[in-house]
């Protein structure tokens, strides 16, 4: 029993030893594949190199942008109608996303055939009325929150 005892105060001793020991401060660590290193361990050769390729992109964008009139960017004066847009910017086009068409069903007035899975839909309105061609319609086979959109032919 005396063995035992004497056995399981050596490790708690040891267990308690280990804890109470200092962790080493600062331990070198492998740097992972494809991470960015640290800026301030990086040698001054090097930084020197980035900072003259950001220069050189900042000019890049700066000549890539279109040259703006001094006159039309000064601000209007109080009682006098704001200036209009400079001529030479232009407006970026909005995405336009092309539906699919729908197709009609021959003898049936106001039906036509989803261009999604080939059901016959209903293109009237509330009060009865047909839905104008080319108008953008919402197919109703489907739930709204997957927006399945079509043109009436």
């Amino acid at each position: 029993m005396i063995p035992r005892l004497l056995t399981g105060l050596v490790v708690v001793a040891s267990v308690l030893f280990v804890a109470c020991a200092p962790y080493p401060e600062h331990r070198p660590h492998k740097a992972k594949p494809g991470a960015k290193p640290n800026p301030a361990a990086v040698a001054p050769a090097e930084q020197a190199q980035r900072d003259a390729e950001q220069a050189a992109l900042k000019k890049t964008e700066e000549a890539n942008q279109t040259q703006v009139d001094p006159a039309a960017q000064a601000p209007a004066l109080p009682g006098e109608p704001p200036a209009a847009p400079p001529s030479n910017v232009t407006k970026p086009e909005p995405k336009r996303v092309d539906y699919p068409t729908a197709k009609r069903v021959p003898g049936r007035e106001g039906i036509v055939l989803s261009p999604y899975n080939n059901k016959e839909v209903s293109v009237r309105n509330e009060d009865g009325t047909l839905i104008p061609s080319g108008k953008l319609v919402n197919d109703p086979t489907y739930q709204p929150s997957e927006k399945k959109y079509f043109r009436v032919p």
